[in-house]
């Protein structure tokens, strides 16, 4: 290490040295991106069905050209890559469907999809054009194993929700370092880039909790990924860092927003968060819930009858559950709904199923919703929350049990790991795959839709396929 790295936070120099010079040789980390990048597509795709989605969706001023610009999937957009980070980034996450990690701090790995697609296919035509080699999809599956590692290990120690900060502020930090890289930045230009992506601060939890959870959690990752791109072409153009943006004492991160606790690596960088990425395959819900709908859809059949039998409905959690999403009272709208454990389950025993469809105020005026939520007791198994925090079972557990007024009661169902658990993979993924197959069918021709599809499932292919040309099969 030189003088100026001797000088500088050492996780700034830690992440610059990850995306420059580590070497992503897990087989298993790579072709789980590719599920990765289908999954994270089709949740945009689906999200273009709702206007709320798409209002945010195009250029900044109408009308603008970009030449060579970066396209939105789904859309006939073509931005500057800031404003597509955005874009891509606001539908990836929009309906709350895409790939999770649980840990001190949570969060959504793959909405630095928006910024890392983005910057790619800005970056292959403008290569193009300049009669240079474009990117391939490999590089875009490399730049997600790595985005996905630094924002994973972060989490794994540091918790941003006990200050009252948001998690996408890991995005920015992950976006900003591999981006930078995709960019040709040197190590200097990443650790000027991520150190300013620390010092931007980071949003405040209020829009994911009473009283005013709202549609905010829903652009807030796109919002968080282009920042990130932004920061990097900053710095691949110059723009200087601070070498102690973390530790400064009294003005650094840690003293002014981290209750002064120092930031801490809970391991190496590797490929360790990719391998063990957490889908969303069954339910578009706050991943804390996932099991607690699927405990609620399989009871439903023996509730079809008895609903006004129905004397409590007993949830054990574990204490993340309890802490973010256990809601009381009135939920005023689509957010407030699929962040509330006691709503998804309420969805889940009524219907046999939960959909983003059920979040709308047509579903959520069925009155006996509230009804069945008023007769919910939450409690808190230590042994869930043990094995949530276990490095080697990462469970989110919930159980689910009816009791009726004749003193009968249902089996306790429990789910302790979700069907998107990395112990669940070979179950899992065919379904994945099946929800990218349908998500595709509800923006593209029949066609389109299946020519995507055999490309994505064709890993080899995928991998040699030029960024470029991937992202013109997206326009619709």
């Amino acid at each position: 290490m030189n003088k100026i790295e001797s000088d500088t936070d050492k996780l700034l120099v830690d992440i610059a040295e990850y995306v420059l010079d580590h070497k992503i040789d897990s087989e298993d980390a790579v072709k789980t991106a590719a599920h990765v990048l289908m999954d994270t597509l089709g949740c945009g795709f689906l999200a273009l069905r709702y206007p709320a989605c798409t209002k945010h969706l195009g250029p900044i001023v109408p009308g603008t050209i970009v030449p060579n610009g970066s396209r939105v999937p789904g859309t006939q957009f073509e931005l500057d890559p800031v404003h597509a980070a955005f874009n891509i980034g606001t539908i990836v996450r929009w309906l709350d469907y895409n790939d999770t990690w649980l840990a001190a701090e949570w969060g959504h790995p793959s909405d630095n999809l928006g910024g890392i697609l983005a910057v790619a296919d800005y970056v292959s035509r403008k290569n193009i054009a300049n009669g240079e080699d474009p990117l391939k999809m490999e590089d875009v599956l490399l730049a997600l194993v790595k985005a996905h590692e630094i924002q994973g290990i972060l989490a794994l120690e540091n918790s941003l929700n006990r200050q009252g900060l948001d998690h996408v502020l890991f995005v920015k930090v992950a976006t900003t370092a591999v981006v930078t890289g995709m960019l040709g930045g040197t190590k200097e230009e990443i650790i000027n880039a991520v150190s300013n992506a620390w010092i931007d601060n980071s949003s405040l939890r209020t829009y994911r909790h009473f009283p005013n959870a709202g549609s905010r959690k829903s652009w807030a990752a796109g919002d968080a990924t282009s920042r990130g791109v932004r920061l990097a072409l900053m710095a691949v153009n110059g723009e200087m860092g601070y070498k102690t943006a973390l530790s400064a004492p009294g003005w650094g991160f840690e003293d002014v927003l981290f209750n002064g606790n120092k930031l801490i690596l809970g391991q190496s960088f590797g490929s360790y968060v990719m391998e063990n990425i957490l889908f969303k395959i069954s339910y578009p819900a706050e991943f804390h819930a996932q099991t607690a709908a699927e405990c609620a859809v399989q009871l439903h059949h023996q509730l079809l009858y008895r609903i006004d039998e129905i004397d409590e409905i007993v949830i054990t959690t574990h204490e993340s559950a309890i802490r973010i999403i256990d809601k009381t009272g009135p939920l005023f709208n689509p957010a407030d709904r699929d962040h509330c454990l006691q709503y998804i389950t309420a969805i889940g025993l009524l219907f046999g199923n939960v959909t983003a469809d059920h979040y709308e105020e047509e579903t959520a005026n069925d009155p006996r919703i509230d009804q069945l939520r008023a007769k919910m007791k939450v409690n808190e198994d230590e042994r869930y929350t043990a094995d949530y925090l276990d490095a080697e079972k990462r469970s989110i557990a919930n159980a689910v049990q009816v009791f009726f007024y004749d003193g009968t009661s249902t089996e306790k169902v429990i789910r302790e790991y979700p069907l998107g658990h990395r112990f669940r993979r070979e179950e899992g993924i065919p379904k994945l795959l099946s929800k990218f197959k349908t998500n595709l069918e509800t923006r593209f021709p029949e066609k389109q839709a299946d020519q995507i599809y055999a490309l994505c499932q064709d890993l080899p292919e995928l991998k040699n396929t030029s960024v470029h040309n991937f992202m013109s099969k997206l326009v619709i």
